[in-house]
């Protein structure tokens, strides 16, 4: 017998066991649904209302639980695992405290579209509503930043939520589901059931578009002199990026991704003209401003796309793909709106998709354009530039690692220099902005992609928001190579106060951060420094070649600054260029 059969009959032997009509608990209840539910890793932090979830998985071989250090780390390394594999992601916290430090995970998967379920305990039924001990109204809470919340109060409902919650999430615009389950439900026993079906009333996204909108677009395309697509994170949760390369393939439009679809288009293309926004490139920026038909295909119309919305793609006719209505319309008027999932609007519209024939000039124009204007920096002999290091990278890494970012100046340096061909190769927090996701995302990618090579890159400032996490890399031996550009500052917040602040620095200096070597030798990772490209070099081969986990601090210069840039209250062709003016 192959392992990959022996592997498919151990699969389809435990799920026989699971599935077995059983009087069990309501702890037992959770943990066989989520292995049937196809989950087999799980990140969380024990508490008192969820001590007899985690009774039921002492000795439960079955089970993959990560102990994080924090309960942000848990959340985020649970949207990281979403992020790289496609799959649900999920963590489990106690009650009041446990719950409440998920708020700003929950948040940014809910921003983002992550598909979430979010498993907290509660204090016992006959308790909630008293000010219990460590009680927390967390439905309550969450509720503007979740698709949806449970609270079950009847152990017979906890099989059926479970199914539904993974349903929610992972269906239609994705994103968070919570389950609250209070410390007596979770004890209760009852006969358990597998649940198969979904009937929710009042909920069926629509993934099949209008045909008559798509035969609108394709007209469209076949008169327009200046078409341009703006390709967004829906590309990449929508599994839509072989359909999206068709189509471009097919009508020949120039394109550009949104800081969260990079990846869904490969990044070598030469109809690819880079990220646009208040950090994109000068080629796609004044491209969206001059089109005369828009496609956004998956994408929010996010204020950091589109600068100043008065001002914003000025002569285009726009069309908007999108799964979610709420969506369309929105931000920009849209005059060929088209609902449905991005993979199957696609596969519908490359049927009879068309070559932009009037836009010969225009594809020429943009190509000459992005020759000229690509992402420049000053280099230096005599100290790390940042961009140089994320170029390292990505040359030693032939661009096929996955990617993760905190939040700041290094994130934006991450998104231009580090170019992307796969989808799911780069994770970050867009629309939240969060920092400290960076590290333990990457320690959820990397669960959810074990043969893969994942780079952490962060600044020294959100390193230390979730650096804890470095623990369970340890005690796992999760091979994640976390790189920090050390400006000693926080960067971003540097950088608007120089050119929008006239140079009033105020509250950004973070001299007083830890070795970082040493911490990390701390916790047992094996640490490495360099401030120069040789040492650079070096180090960052070695750390790629240790086979477990490693940081690297790379001491890089405190005033270096991300362009272009586009100040708030700019249009997106108003661009501030920097060291390519």
């Amino acid at each position: 017998m192959t392992t990959e059969s022996a592997t498919l009959k151990s699969k389809e032997e435990l799920l026989k066991k699971l599935s077995k009509p059983e009087v069990i608990s309501g702890s037992e209840i959770l943990l066989r649904s989520l292995l049937l539910e196809g989950v087999d890793c799980v990140f969380g932090y024990p508490g008192g209302a969820v001590l007899y979830i985690y009774d039921a998985m002492h000795g439960n071989t079955d089970f993959n639980h990560i102990l994080t250090r924090h309960e942000q780390g848990a959340i985020h390394a649970a949207d990281g695992y979403a992020r790289a594999s496609g799959k649900v992601g999920v963590c489990i916290a106690t009650s009041g405290p446990g719950a409440t430090n998920l708020v700003t995970g929950i948040a940014t998967a809910y921003m983002d579209s992550v598909p979430l379920v979010v498993i907290t305990g509660n204090v016992m039924s006959t308790l909630i509503g008293t000010d219990a001990f460590q009680e927390a109204d967390i439905t309550g809470i969450t509720m503007p930043i979740t698709k949806h919340s449970y609270l079950v109060r009847n152990v017979e409902d906890l099989a059926r939520t479970i199914h539904e919650a993974f349903h929610i999430a992972n269906t239609g615009r994705k994103g968070p589901v919570l389950i609250d389950i209070p410390k007596d439900v979770s004890a209760q026993q009852t006969l358990f059931q597998p649940v198969t079906g979904v009937n929710i009333r009042g909920y069926n996204p629509t993934i099949n578009p209008n045909k008559l909108q798509v035969d609108k677009m394709i007209k469209a395309i076949s008169e327009a002199e200046r078409p341009l697509i703006l390709a967004g994170g829906g590309v990449v949760y929508s599994g839509a990026h072989e359909e999206l390369l068709e189509f471009v393939t097919k009508t020949e439009i120039p394109i550009t991704t949104t800081l969260l679809g990079l990846g869904g288009f490969p990044s070598g293309n030469e109809l690819w003209l880079g990220m646009p926004g208040m950090h994109g490139t000068y080629t796609a920026n004044t491209s969206i401003q001059n089109s005369d038909l828009l496609i956004n295909i998956g994408a929010r119309f996010d204020d950091r796309v589109t600068g100043k919305l008065s001002g914003f793609a000025p002569l285009a006719k726009i069309i908007h793909i999108d799964i979610d209505p709420a969506e369309i319309g929105k931000n920009v008027p849209t005059d060929i709106p088209i609902v449905g999932d991005v993979k199957t609007v696609l596969g519908l519209a490359n049927k009879t998709a068309v070559r932009a024939d009037k836009a010969d000039e225009w594809r020429a124009k943009l190509k000459a354009s992005k020759a000229q204007y690509p992402f420049r920096y000053k280099d230096s002999d005599t100290e790390l530039k940042p961009q140089w290091v994320v170029e390292m990278i990505h040359e030693s890494t032939g661009g096929d690692a996955i990617v993760t970012t905190d939040v700041g100046q290094h994130q934006m340096w991450a998104a231009q220099y580090y170019p992307f061909n796969k989808p799911r190769s780069w994770v970050t927090s867009g629309g939240l902005g969060t920092m400290g996701f960076g590290f333990p995302s990457a320690i959820g990618a990397q669960m959810a992609e074990p043969d893969r090579t994942v780079v952490s890159i962060n600044g020294d400032g959100g390193m230390q928001m979730c650096a804890q996490e470095l623990a369970i890399c340890a005690i796992n031996n999760i091979p994640v190579k976390v790189v920090i550009l050390n400006n000693q500052v926080l960067g971003m917040v540097r950088q608007w106060q120089e050119l929008i602040h006239g140079n009033r620095y105020s509250y950004i200096d973070l001299a007083g951060s830890p070795d970082f070597v040493k911490l990390a030798e701390a916790y047992g990772v094996k640490g490495f420094r360099a401030s120069n490209k040789e040492d650079a070099k070096a180090v960052w081969e070695e750390a790629l070649r240790h086979p477990g986990p490693a940081v690297v601090e790379f001491i890089v210069r405190k005033d270096e600054n991300v362009f272009p840039m586009v100040a708030q209250g700019s249009t997106i062709d108003q661009m501030i260029m920097g060291d390519a003016e």
